[in-house]
C-alpha cells in the first residue's frame, strides 16, 4: 500500500464490508426463526435443516462461479458479450480469491454478495414450507443463489450493467435485484407445489393456518430488520474517488456511494431506513386492523417497496411511498391467494416480490429524468425503464426459470413430499427427531420398569 491514506483506507474499506456481513448474518438467523414460527411442531427440523444446508450449498456454488457471473455478464448477450477479462480476475483459482497479501478487499466485498445470495434463496424458503422436499428447495437455492439473481445484479446493479447504461434503470437497495427476482422466483416454485393440505375449503375459500409460535416470528423478523439495516451500509461502497474507479465520472465523489459509486452517506439510509420502516409498519396496521403478522410483515415490505430510490428519496417520501406499497402488496395478496388457489405460507411473494416490482415503479415516476449513474452518457431514470426493469426481474429471471426447474421436478417426482408424509409431518419421515425420542423415552421406561421388577424380586 502506497502511504498512509491509502492504507488507512483499505483498512477501513475491508473492516466495514467486514462488520456488515456479521450484520446480515442475522438475516439468515432470522429467517430460520421466523420460518419455524410460522411452521407447525411437527415440521420444526425439516424446515431447519433445509435453511441451515442452502449456507454452504450456495456458499460453495457462488465461490466456483456466482463471483464469476458478476464481473462477466454486465453486458451480455444484448450489448456485447461475455466480460472475459473481468471475470477471470474473480474465477475461484485468480490471485484475488485466496488468502494473501495482493489483495484485501475481495474477500470481504464477495461475502457481502455472498449473503445477499443466502437472502434471495431463503426469500424462496419461506414460501413453501411444510410440503416440499428438502433436495428440491436445494436446488432452487442453488440456481436463484448463484446463478438468476446475480445475473440480474450483473445487468442492472453492476455501476456497468446494460439496464443502468441503456434502460436508466435504478434500484440502488435492491427492491428488484434481490426482492422482486426472489418474490418471482416463489411465485414460480408454488405455482407448481400446490397448496398445503387443508389449506383451502371444498368452496375454494382460503383457511387461515396460524403460525405455531408467534413469539418466535416476531423474534425472527425484528432479526431480519436489523440484518437488512446491514444489508444497506453493505450496498455502499465507502471512502472512493474518481481516480479509484477510472474517471469518467461527473461531479466530486470522495465519500460513500452507492452500488452505482454515485455519492451518498449512511446518514442518508439511516433516515430513510427507518422512515420507510415506520412508513410500512403503520399501514400495514392500519390495512390489516391490527393483524400481528402482517403489520410486523409490513414493515419489512415498506423497506422494500422504498429501496428502490432510498438513496434520492427525502425521509417523508420514504415514508410515504413505504406506506403506499403495503396497502397495495397487502390487497394484491388476497387475491392473487382467492383467484388462482396459490399458497404462499409467509407471504414472502407479496412482502418481497410484489413489493419489489411496486417499488421500481414508483421510483421511475418519483425520480423521473434524475441521473441513474454518475458516469457520463448513462440513461437518466425513468418509467419505463424501471418497468421494463421490474419485468424482466420478476418474471424473466424469477418466475420463469422457478416455474420450468419445479415443472420438471415435479414431472420427475421429487417435488413434493408424498401426503402421508405431509400428513404426519416431515421430521417424523426425513429426520426421526420425535420418532428417535420417543423410541429413546419407550426404551428408558422398559429399563427403568425391569430395575423395578427385580428389585421387588
Amino acid at each position: 500500500m502506497d502511504g498512509n491514506l491509502n492504507a488507512l483506507t483499505t483498512v477501513f474499506t475491508e473492516f466495514y464490508y467486514w462488520v456488515t456481513v456479521v450484520f446480515m448474518f442475522l438475516i439468515h438467523v432470522g429467517f430460520c426463526m421466523y420460518e419455524v414460527g410460522a411452521s407447525r411442531r411437527r415440521n420444526h427440523m425439516h424446515t431447519l435443516m433445509k435453511n441451515v444446508m442452502v449456507i454452504p450449498l450456495v456458499t460453495v456454488t457462488f465461490f466456483f462461479f456466482g463471483w464469476w457471473i458478476y464481473w462477466a455478464f454486465p453486458m451480455f448477450p444484448f450489448f456485447g458479450g461475455l466480460d472475459l477479462e473481468a471475470g477471470a480476475a474473480n474465477l475461484p483459482w485468480a490471485e484475488t480469491m485466496g488468502p494473501n497479501a495482493a489483495d484485501r478487499i475481495t474477500g470481504v466485498f464477495w461475502a457481502a454478495f455472498l449473503l445477499f445470495s443466502w437472502t434471495a434463496a431463503s426469500i424462496v424458503s419461506g414460501s413453501v414450507i411444510e410440503r416440499i422436499r428438502s433436495s428440491a428447495l436445494w436446488v432452487h437455492a442453488v440456481l436463484i443463489g448463484s446463478v438468476w439473481w446475480i445475473i440480474d445484479a450483473a445487468w442492472g446493479w453492476h455501476y456497468g450493467g446494460w439496464m443502468v447504461k441503456y434502460l436508466g434503470y435504478h434500484d440502488a437497495y435492491a427492491s428488484g435485484v434481490i426482492h422482486a427476482i426472489a418474490g418471482g422466483y416463489a411465485l414460480g416454485v408454488i405455482a407448481v407445489l400446490g397448496p398445503r393440505i387443508g389449506k383451502f375449503a371444498k368452496d375454494g375459500s382460503p383457511r387461515d393456518i396460524p403460525p405455531h409460535n408467534p413469539w418466535m416470528l416476531t423474534i425472527g423478523i425484528f432479526l431480519i430488520y436489523t440484518g437488512f439495516w446491514g444489508f444497506y451500509a453493505a450496498c455502499n461502497v465507502p471512502v472512493i474517488s474518481p481516480e479509484g474507479i477510472g474517471g469518467e465520472i461527473t461531479g466530486t465523489t470522495w465519500t460513500a456511494t452507492n452500488i452505482y459509486l454515485a455519492p451518498t452517506s449512511l446518514s442518508g439510509i439511516t433516515f430513510n431506513f427507518l422512515m420507510s420502516l415506520s412508513g410500512g409498519l403503520m399501514a400495514a396496521y392500519v390495512v390489516s386492523k391490527g393483524d400481528a403478522f402482517w403489520t410486523f410483515s409490513g414493515g419489512l415490505a415498506g423497506i422494500i417497496t422504498a429501496s428502490a430510490g432510498n438513496d434520492l428519496y427525502h425521509p417523508v417520501q420514504a415514508m410515504l411511498i413505504a406506506a403506499v406499497g403495503v396497502v397495495i402488496v397487502y390487497n394484491l395478496h388476497f387475491w392473487v391467494e382467492r383467484k388462482f388457489k396459490l399458497d404462499d405460507a409467509v407471504g414472502a411473494v407479496a412482502v418481497h416480490g410484489y413489493a419489489g416490482v411496486v417499488g421500481l415503479v414508483i421510483a421511475g415516476f418519483v425520480l423521473w429524468g434524475a441521473p441513474s449513474s454518475p458516469y457520463e452518457g448513462y440513461a437518466s431514470i425513468n418509467p419505463l425503464g424501471q418497468t421494463l426493469g421490474a419485468i424482466i426481474m420478476f418474471f424473466g429471471l424469477g418466475f420463469l426459470p422457478a416455474f420450468i426447474v419445479a415443472k420438471l421436478q415435479k414431472a420427475a417426482g421429487v417435488l413434493r413430499i408424498p401426503e402421508e408424509v405431509e400428513l404426519e409431518g416431515l421430521d417424523y419421515a426425513e429426520h426421526h427427531a420425535y420418532e428417535d425420542a420417543k423410541q429413546a423415552i419407550i426404551e428408558a421406561d422398559k429399563e427403568h420398569l425391569s430395575k423395578k421388577l427385580t428389585a421387588a424380586e
